[in-house]
Formats: C-alpha cells, structure tokens, sequence
C-alpha cells in the first residue's frame, strides 16, 4: 500500500524545498542528512510529506513519551489509512533489579505493565510483518533487546474457512502462542471456548474478538465479534494470530535453551565455589533451577528476558533482537530533536550494564544476562540506514556525519572538544542549505556536499524574537521593571536562573512586588510542572522562574518575553544550544523578545546574535514578498487536570488537603469515580492526566485512612530481601 497523507495545507514558506531536497539526497543513497527546522515552521508536516514521497517503512524516534504520543497523535491525523503505531516502555511503574553490596540488599525487580501500551507494542510487531505502509513513532525503548522476528513470525497462526483443523488442535496451537483460557473474565491474550465455538482476544486489537466455529475437523465460519457484547461486526475468510507475549519462542528452542542454561550454570556455580563464594554459588543454584522449572511447565518465568541469549541461539556478546529488527533492511529513520535523542541513544547501553555486572558478580543472574541489553551506539547505527535527525539546533554529531562522503558514521565524544567549539568548527567546514536555494541547486553527488537543509520560514509569519543586552549590574530590578510592563498588556514572562536555590529565592522576592510568579525545576513533580504551564497560559500566573526552560516542545504563545540572568557564564545551561532553544520560547509572539543579562558577549551569545538576526532578516524578506502580517500563534488553553466536579471537594491538592466540612462527602465512591478516569486517560496516551489522577486517588487514601483500598491500582513497594552471609 502506499502511504496517503490526508491534509487540508499544502507546504508553504520553505517546507516544499526543504522535502524535495531530503528527498533528492535520500534518492542518491545518502546515509544522513539534517533538517534544521526552527520552532513553528512545520517541521512535523515536513516529516509527514518526506514519509508519503519516500514511500518507505518509517521509525520515528522521540526523546520522551509525551512527545512521542503526540507526534503519534498528529500522524494518525495525517495518515488514517496507514498503519501509524506507538512503541514505548509499557510500564507504569518499574523498579529494576537490582543489588546494593554495601548494604547486602536485594531489590526484586517489580513493575505495573500499561495493558493499552502492551497492546500497542503488539500492534506495531504485527503491522512490521505483515504491512509496508507503517508508521512507528517510538521512544529509546526500540533499542531495548526484544525477542526475534524470526521466532515471532513463525509461531503466527493462520487460518481461513475451510482449513482442514480440528478444534484440540488449534487450542493447542493458541496455548503455544501463550494465550491463555478463561471461559469467564474475557480479556485480551485470552480464549474462551463453547462446544465447537471458539473465541480470542488478540492482545493487539482493542475491543475486538475473532469467534472461529468448527463443524468436525473443518474450520466452519471465521467471524470478527466485539469482545463485550458478543455481536458480529463482520465475518471474514482468514485471519492470522499473532502471540499474545512478546517474548515468545518454539517449544524446541526452549528445550535447547535449558540444556545450555543448565550448562552455563554448572561452570558457573563451579567458578563461585573454586573462589570460595559459597552463599552466591547456592544463590545462583535456586534462582536458577527455579526459572528452569517454571519454563519446562509454564513456557515462561518471571526475568525471562535475562535468558533470551541462550532462547534466541545467539553467541556470547552478540548483537540482541529488537524492534528495529522487524523492519526491512531500507526502512527510513526520522530522529526528532536529534540534538537529545541521538545522545540519550548513546547513553542507554552503560548504565543497563553497570547495574547488571553487579548481579552477575553477586549470583543473582547467570553472565548471559549481559546479553539482554540495549544496543550500543554503534550496533543502533549499523542497525539503521537512511536517518535523517530533526532539530531546531543539530549538535556536532548530525553535522559532522551530514555530509555526502560520509560512508560511515563520525563517532563524537564530549570530552574531545567543547560543543561551541565543535559546532564553530563543523560549521566553517560545511556549507548549510539555505532555504532560498532552488531543489536543482542542491548537488547531492558532489563529493563533501553538506546534507544540512534549512527550514526557518514561519508561514506565521512570526519573527525570531528580539535580542537584546543588558548589563548585569542591576538586574533584578530591570527584570521587575520588564515583568511588570508585559504583564500590563497581558503577556507572560520566563525568567532563567543558573541554580534551583537562585530559582525559589527569585520567586519568593518577585512575589513581594505584587507580581504572581511560580518557579519550576527538576524537583517539581512532572504533573505539577504541566499544572504550572497551564496556570501561566490562562494567566493564574505572570511569570515563571527556572533554571532550564528550554523543554522542547513547550508551546507558550502567551509568552512574549524570556529574560536570562547571567547569561555570559558560559557552561552547560548558557551555551549556544541552550540559548537558541531558550530565546525559541518567545517566537511564537509577535512582539517575542528575549533579554540577556551579560557584561561581555561570549561565543554562545555571539552565535545566538548571529542565528537570530540571520533568522529575521529571511523571515522579513519572506513577508514582504508575500504581504504577510505577523500574528502571534493563538491556541486554546489547556483545561486543568483537576476535574471541574471535584474542585469543591478536594482543596489544595498539593497538600493532599480536602475539604472537611461537606457532609455528603463520599471518599470511596468519589475514588471509584477517579480510578476510571484514570483508565480512560490512559487508554486514550494521556499519560500526565492519568498520573494526576492517580495522584489525586493516593491523597483521598490518605484522607480517608485507606477506605476503598481493596478498590484501587497501587503502586506496588519495593521488595527488598537481605542475605545473613553467617
């Protein structure tokens, strides 16, 4: 199938250029290319057009789960007729396993798996085997080890009318593909069964069931019945089951795979005894033989991942399966705000590793266990083709490696040269695309051309914001003088500051002038920081004090000024990256300015000058040309996460407080009234409704001294187990 964007706009401002030109350079077998698209000028539209002109499979990578549901959001929008998925982490709440020697505790790895992400990670499994035209917008979760396709796509069970199959059989077959019988509670991954009739619920359809009738040793009728009300939606000649777990392999394999278990074991238990570590060596023994034992009877065990070298037949340190390994060798990779994702991919595969060589050495996992891992930076790379990184500010790495003779990667490590410094070199080096060039211009087949293709046009209209300087000297008293002129005309105010301590004490002063200021950092609760925001949208709020405002993502049209204290210590939080992002928060203004407070102009704020009056010199020249008007964005506030019903009934939530004087106060069926609520937000990818909710739930316990305890999710504690050695 091809892929059918379904859209009311065409391209405009520069975003046609920008698409033939990625796509031309995709066309010639480029491996990397970089779209450098400021904040408002459609770069998601860009990516929709360069998917349907492309016409490949397409990953979608996201730094943040929030993100990624609303990319996911937008491109079910744009391709309704496509197969668009979701690929996350499917946990609510996960502790990982874990051991802390200094203390000689053990910490069970526990978790709360999201029954509607589970689904929809199946849904993208089966859509890779089975469909071309899909769409997968994930997180850092893809690089995670999953189990193989190969394994996956041959225990898929299909059937049609007329098949020769008796009904033990095919029950058979579905407890292999470790569905599970209920004949009572039907969920999904279950099967029910009545006389000849037999029912299941894949684990990757919502609200759907597929009833199959037998008549004697022949499948009869193939129907597609909802799962509630037992009613035909429609009838079908075939149908294909995919497993109800992820992790799934063949009888066979696992047979193999616990000989080998077996034999890890034994050298390793040996090793441990020869070394005079008897208590891990008899730690080892238990775990073990206990996994053994619930995968010889139940097909599975608890931690069963750490096994998944020796179910997979894969040698010591080879490369583990994962997501990306369900796609076809040319699928196209988007990586949106390359800038955080492409480290953050980097990052994954020490930690996961520094954790695990610690049970390892303590005999709570076998050596194999390192095996069940993401992937190294450099296996993610060889495992993909055909990237191109988004990004307002692309960091060394995307342009290093955007250029046309480039035939494998440019590794870039932190400590080899500052990011300024790099940047400041790359860009001498290498010749940007500016967005005026004609797509005929654009050479992709010269040696050292530079794949870097600008988007900076705003079909808005809007400006990059004003810069302007001013001394440090004084300037507090300035940032009053200027909070108080915006908020005068109703327009908000972002305030950065270099430590928390500087944040909160900020606050609390301009709190004393009569203005209403809110500070936000890393210690605020993640729901309450999107409380914040939608407090300084509908104006609850004037401004808003913190140390990193430059969240990517964060739409704030309201916003109109964004004032940096001490911008010339230049480090981590006032290098040019962060200074292009942070002034970005004003652009969606008309009158956007942003307000550095500097003695002398650094490198990064001498970049930040030259970017933004580049930026506006375009922007203008665009406008002119089209007689456009510049108008500020205007979006429609966020409703509050405090449901309207409850306001009087629950008071000051950040206390936990509630109201004590309603008489009709109903503590268990108002938390009932939440939990499915809850549900229902995260059924919907409402993640931060779902966690305020859940929040909201906890605080009523508490009220209430646990009434309707037995009624509601909890998270579950830590479980934590100590090893007398004597």
């Amino acid at each position: 199938m091809r892929f059918e964007l379904q859209s009311d706009y065409q391209p405009q401002g520069d975003q046609a250029q920008a698409i033939g030109k990625l796509v031309k350079s995709l066309a010639a077998g480029n491996q990397h290319q970089t779209l450098m698209g400021v904040t408002g000028s459609g770069k998601t539209f860009s990516m929709a057009n360069l998917i349907q002109q492309v016409g490949k499979p397409t990953l979608i990578m996201s730094h943040n789960k929030t993100l990624a549901a609303q990319l996911y959001s937008e491109f079910k929008n744009f391709f309704p007729n496509n197969a668009v998925e979701y690929f996350v982490s499917y946990f609510d709440y996960y502790q990982p396993e874990a051991y802390i020697p200094r203390t000689d505790t053990y910490i069970e790895k526990d978790s709360a798996i999201n029954d509607e992400i589970e689904r929809l990670r199946l849904s993208a499994m089966g859509s890779l085997l089975t469909r071309k035209d899909v769409i997968v917008i994930a997180s850092v979760s893809c690089i995670y080890g999953l189990g193989s396709p190969e394994d996956y796509e041959g225990m898929m069970l299909p059937v049609q009318v007329g098949q020769t199959m008796d009904r033990e059989s095919f029950l058979e077959r579905l407890v292999g593909l470790l569905f599970e019988r209920n004949d009572i509670a039907f969920e999904r991954g279950q099967f029910r069964v009545r006389g000849d009739v037999v029912e299941v619920r894949p684990a990757y359809l919502e609200d759907t069931a597929i009833r199959v009738e037998f008549f004697g040793d022949e499948i009869d009728r193939i129907s597609e019945v909802n799962a509630t009300t037992g009613a035909q939606c429609d009838k079908l000649n075939d149908h294909t089951f995919f497993p109800a777990k992820q992790f799934v392999t063949s009888a066979d394999k696992i047979k193999k795979a616990i000989v080998l278990i077996r034999k890890e074991m034994e050298e390793r238990v040996k090793w441990f005894e020869k070394n005079d570590q008897l208590v891990e060596a008899q730690r080892l023994r238990m775990r073990t033989e206990y996994d053994i034992e619930m995968m010889q009877e139940m097909g599975f065990c608890q931690g069963i991942e750490n096994y998944s070298r020796h179910l997979t037949g894969r040698r010591p340190g080879a490369t583990p399966y994962t997501l990306l390994d369900f796609f076809p060798d040319d699928f196209l990779l988007l990586v949106d705000e390359s800038h955080v994702s492409v480290p953050q991919i980097g990052g994954m595969y020490e930690g996961d590793k520094s954790r695990k060589t610690v049970l390892v050495d303590h005999g709570f996992r076998l050596p194999s266990a390192l095996d069940n891992r993401p992937l190294r930076f450099e296996e993610y790379m060889r495992a993909t083709g055909n990237r191109v990184y988004v990004s307002a500010t692309p960091g060394p790495f995307e342009l290093m490696n955007s250029r046309s003779d480039n035939k494998k990667f440019i590794p870039w490590k932190r400590g080899e040269l500052s990011a300024n410094a790099a940047l400041r070199q790359i860009k001498q080096n290498i010749r940007i695309s500016p967005s005026d060039e004609t797509i005929d211009a654009f050479d992709v087949s010269s040696r050292g051309q530079t794949l870097v293709v600008e988007q900076i046009i705003r079909p808005t209209g809007l400006l990059d914001p004003i810069i302007t300087m001013k001394p440090l000297a004084g300037q507090i008293d300035s940032t009053i003088e200027l909070c108080r002129d915006r908020v005068a005309v109703n327009e908000r105010v972002l305030v950065t500051t270099l430590t928390k301590k500087t944040a909160e004490d900020l606050t609390e002063y301009l709190q004393g002038t009569g203005l209403k200021v809110r500070y936000i950092h890393a210690d605020v609760d993640t729901v309450e920081r999107v409380e914040i925001l939608r407090a300084l949208r509908a104006a609850e709020i004037d401004v808003l004090v913190g140390i990193n405002l430059l969240r990517e993502g964060l739409d704030l049209p309201e916003v109109s000024l964004v004032c940096i204290l001490d911008a010339d210590k230049e480090g981590f939080l006032r290098n040019e990256t962060s200074l292009i992002q942070t002034a970005g928060r004003a652009a969606r203004h008309e009158r956007g300015e942003c307000v550095l407070f500097c003695d002398k102009i650094t490198d990064s704020i001498q970049a930040l000058l030259d970017v933004s009056k580049y930026r506006r010199e375009k922007q203008v020249a665009y406008n002119l040309t089209h007689g456009i008007t510049p108008k500020s964005v205007v979006r429609p506030v966020q409703e509050s996460l405090h449901h309207p019903n409850y306001q009087e009934k629950v008071k000051n939530l950040a206390t936990g407080m509630v109201a004590e004087d309603a008489a009709d106060f109903d503590a268990f069926a108002l938390m009932a009234e939440l939990r499915e609520q809850m549900l229902e937000a995260s059924a919907k990818l409402e993640f931060e409704k779902a966690a305020h909710l859940r929040d909201q739930i906890k605080e009523l316990e508490k009220r209430d001294g646990g009434a309707g305890n037995d009624a509601l999710p909890k998270e579950k504690p830590r479980k934590k187990v100590r090893y007398d050695k004597s």
